[in-house]
């Protein structure tokens, strides 16, 4: 099915549509944008390479052929250090800024009190990204060129899917490191491969996770749900499977598809692309049978 209206273009966001939307889902990444604005390395105290540490590298990557099923695909190109697109817009730290502050913000939260809010105030190793204190009006900045573009964007490919078909999958894609919850590459037995996130049954029908385990656990990957990563705020927000409005996170080991030190894709990073294509394929099908309308029954 086309999409009317054309989407706008934006600079922070990379946004390709199929030719045809086919199925009813859409396919983002919030986090594996890597242009650094030159002024936000200025202020930055931690080098280059600690930064892209957040990044969910590759993942973009890893899903580009969802436009090619008939899906709607929306990268951020922002790096997560300077805009974490899976936050509330003003979950925030307010100790962060110098100013006043343009509303009372989210701060009560656990990702604010570990540094992790919509402006992130540390790296993924820790150490804190700024000098000193950050102008207040860098909030509304960033939140106009980078955050609210975002979704803007992915509201508006949801509300086209689902006024086309009748519902809407989101499939919020993401990556981890190796080393969360003591999972290394060292101990195959034990490594977690790929979390499955619906906000602990909120965000999306028991059907779409039940399909990706599946496909998952029939190609040697390890599954879990909802542990360490349930979803975060894209789940919360799109995730409404009573309005026929489903999101599914699904986090991908890194140490699977690429070298995390040297910040490099593996040789087998083509072959599991391949296999998420082959994900994507199968959850369009799943989401063809769950969310079109079926037809009345003969009487």
């Amino acid at each position: 099915m086309d999409f009317l209206p054309a989407l706008p273009d934006h600079e922070a966001l990379d946004c390709r549509l199929p030719a045809r939307q086919t199925v009813p889902v859409v396919v983002a990444s919030p986090h594996s944008g890597s242009l650094y604005p030159a002024d936000f390395l200025e202020q930055a105290v931690v080098p280059l390479s600690a930064l892209r540490r957040a990044e969910d590298a590759f993942v973009d990557e890893l899903f580009a052929a969802a436009p090619a099923l008939g899906m709607p695909f929306l990268a951020a190109r922002f790096p997560r250090s300077y805009v974490d697109a899976n936050r509330e817009p003003y979950e925030l730290d307010p100790g962060m800024f110098e100013g006043p502050l343009p509303r009372p913000l989210n701060h009560r939260t656990t990702r604010v009190a570990a540094g992790l809010g919509m402006i992130p105030r540390v790296a993924a190793s820790g150490e804190a990204i700024y000098r000193g204190r950050v102008p207040a009006e860098t909030i509304e900045y960033r939140l106009e060129s980078c955050w609210r573009p975002y979704h803007q964007t992915l509201s508006q490919l949801v509300e086209n899917t689902y006024s086309s078909f009748g519902g809407a999958l989101l499939i919020d894609a993401h990556s981890m490191p190796s080393s969360v919850s003591g999972f290394g590459s060292r101990d195959r037995e034990q490594r977690v491969d790929i979390v499955l996130g619906d906000n602990h049954g909120e965000a999306c029908a028991p059907e779409f996770v039940a399909t990706a385990e599946r496909w998952f656990r029939a190609r040697g990957l390890r599954v879990v749900r909802n542990q360490p990563y349930a979803g975060g705020f894209t789940t919360q927000r799109y995730g409404r499977p009573a309005l026929a409005r489903h999101t599914l996170q699904i986090e991908i080991n890194r140490a699977l598809y690429m070298d995390e030190a040297r910040h490099e894709r593996l040789p087998v990073a083509g072959v599991f692309a391949q296999l998420i294509t082959g994900l994507l394929e199968e959850m369009g099908r799943q989401a063809l049978e769950t969310l079109l309308p079926r037809p009345l029954a003969a009487e």
